[in-house]
């Protein structure tokens, strides 16, 4: 997750401020996706197939690690 306070933001300066906020932001990101996984990884096989996921699915997917997350948190 440290990739993502290493990406430039055209808009903001490079501040100590603005950087631990980005750090802030990266860690709170992380403990939100660990949380997510962790709900995934519990639920049973009826709420997998109500989201169209299998089980085995599921189980790589909480299995990722914390600093595999999404494209789109880095646009």
């Amino acid at each position: 997750m440290l990739l993502s306070i290493a990406r430039p933001v055209a808009s903001a300066p490079v501040t100590f401020f603005n950087v631990l906020r980005k750090l802030f932001i990266t860690v709170q990101r992380s403990a939100a996706l660990a949380r997510q996984r962790k709900a995934l990884q519990n639920l049973d096989d009826d709420a997998l197939r109500d989201i169209g996921l299998s089980r085995s699915e599921a189980e790589a997917e909480a299995e990722r690690p914390i600093w595999d997350a999404p494209d789109h948190w880095y646009k």
